[in-house]
C-alpha cells in the first residue's frame, strides 16, 4: 500500500493572482495534494486580523492545474480558517504562505499577513512556515526562493516543528550564484520610525500617507538582517505565545 501524501494549504497576502504564490505552489506541488486558498485582492499589513463585520464569500478559481483553489474576500487568518474547516473539513499537513513581495524580517513580523497566516497555522498546531522574498516587484524572481522553499517543506515534512512555533523564512534578492545558504537566527531588533505625508484633497481636507524608515537598532552578527545583508536566507522560529517570561518574574515581586 503506498503511503499517503501530505495534504498542504497554500495562502498568502498578496493575493491569489500574485506571482509569488504562484511560484510557491509550484515549489510545493510535487510533495503532495495542495489546495490553495488565497485573498481576492491584497492584503498587505493585515496582520493577524480576522473579518467579523461582513460576510465572507469564496470562489473557485481554476489556474492552479490540478489543485483546488479558491479566492477569498477576506484576510490571510480568514483563508487559513475557511481552508481547514470548510474547503479541506480536516487540518493539512503543512501550511505554507508567500511567497510574500517584500521582506517580513524583524518586527514587520506584527504587520505581516504572510507571516499571520503562518502563525494561524501554529496556533491550530499544524507546521507552518512563511516565505518572503527581499523584492517588492510584482515581477521579481523567485528562483531562489523556490529553491529554498523547497528544501525547508522537504525538511519540515520529514521531521516535523515544535508545537506552537512556525517559520519565518526572508530569502534575499540575489542570483543563484550570490546565494550564500540558509542561517537559523533571531529576529533583529528594529523599529520603523513613522512619519506621516500629509496632504489636501480636491475640497481643502487634509489626508495622510503613511510614510518612515526602518532602523535596525541591532548590529549583532546573528539576526535576520545580518544574515540577509551576506546573502543567506533566514530563518526565524516564531510563536504565538507573547508572554514576557523575563517580566513575569519581575511583577512576581511586586507582591500584589
Amino acid at each position: 500500500m503506498s503511503a499517503k501524501k501530505p495534504i498542504i494549504l497554500v495562502t498568502n497576502d498578496d493575493g491569489i493572482s500574485a506571482k509569488g504564490i504562484r511560484s510557491l505552489f509550484n515549489a510545493v506541488k510535487n510533495f503532495g495534494d495542495i489546495y490553495v486558498v488565497a485573498p481576492d485582492s491584497p492584503q498587505s499589513g493585515m496582520g493577524h486580523a480576522i473579518t467579523i463585520n461582513y460576510p465572507l464569500r469564496i470562489s473557485k478559481v481554476d489556474f492552479f492545474e490540478d489543485s483546488v483553489a479558491f479566492s477569498c474576500s477576506g484576510t490571510p487568518v480568514d483563508c487559513v480558517k475557511l481552508g481547514i474547516y470548510e474547503v479541506m473539513k480536516e487540518k493539512p499537513d503543512l501550511i505554507v504562505s508567500g511567497i510574500n513581495h517584500g521582506a517580513n524580517t524583524s518586527t514587520n513580523v506584527l504587520y505581516s499577513g504572510t507571516m499571520s497566516a503562518a502563525v494561524e497555522g501554529a496556533m491550530e498546531n499544524i507546521p507552518s512556515i512563511g516565505f518572503s522574498l527581499c523584492n517588492f516587484d510584482s515581477d521579481a524572481d523567485f528562483s531562489v526562493a523556490q529553491l529554498v522553499v523547497k528544501q525547508l517543506v522537504e525538511k519540515v515534512l520529514q521531521n516535523g516543528m515544535p508545537e506552537g512555533v512556525c517559520l519565518n523564512v526572508n530569502i534575499p534578492d540575489v542570483s543563484e550564484e550570490n546565494f550564500k545558504g540558509i542561517k537559523v537566527c533571531h529576529q533583529a531588533k528594529a523599529f520603523w520610525e513613522d512619519s506621516f505625508d500629509k496632504r489636501l484633497d480636491q475640497f481643502g481636507k487634509p489626508y495622510f500617507w503613511l510614510t518612515g524608515h526602518f532602523l535596525n537598532q541591532e548590529k549583532t552578527n546573528d539576526t535576520d538582517l545580518y544574515w540577509i545583508d551576506k546573502g543567506y536566507a533566514s530563518i526565524v522560529p516564531t510563536q504565538f505565545d507573547m508572554t514576557s517570561y523575563k517580566a513575569l518574574k519581575e511583577l512576581e515581586n511586586w507582591k500584589l
